[in-house]
């Protein structure tokens, strides 16, 4: 499992033209799952992004977390973090889970960021064509992954 962690100022999903989704300071979690991946790294991962610290504390240090500061999340799957672009031009997705294996885990991810105390979390739909629009703080941008 793989994810894409921004520190936001604000952040919106729309599918079809509808705004399905969004959020004011936070955390956008762009989420990719792979074969192997089950129940386990999902509540890692989940966990790891509750506690992660980088949002600034008073001394203007990123020391405090989406938790500390009462901010949320918005969690869009995003199977194209599994792209393998080493060959040729055109990435290949077979790393990328099935539909029917991500999606629960993507649901199950969300569900436990919530159990870990992130107060608002919103989630994009599933295999849908989304319009994301992230206004990124910082810009702070980090890479997690659990093997």
């Amino acid at each position: 499992m793989r994810a894409v962690v921004q520190r936001v100022a604000r952040a919106s999903v729309t599918v079809e033209g509808k705004v399905v989704g969004a959020i004011q300071h936070g955390l956008m979690v762009l989420l990719g799952v792979t074969h192997e991946d089950g129940e386990e790294q999902a509540s890692w991962l989940a966990n790891k992004v509750a506690g992660l610290r980088i949002f600034d504390d008073e001394a203007g240090k990123m020391n405090l977390s989406v938790t500390d500061v009462g901010g949320s999340a918005f969690v869009v799957s995003q199977f194209t973090l599994y792209g393998d672009a080493r060959r040729g031009r055109r990435p290949s997705f077979t790393d990328a889970a099935r539909p029917e294996t991500a999606e629960p885990l993507c649901d199950r991810f969300v569900e436990r960021l919530r159990e870990a105390g992130v107060g608002h979390v919103e989630s994009g739909v599933f295999g849908a064509q989304m319009m994301v629009e992230i206004h990124n703080d910082g810009p702070v941008t980090l890479i997690l992954e659990r093997e």
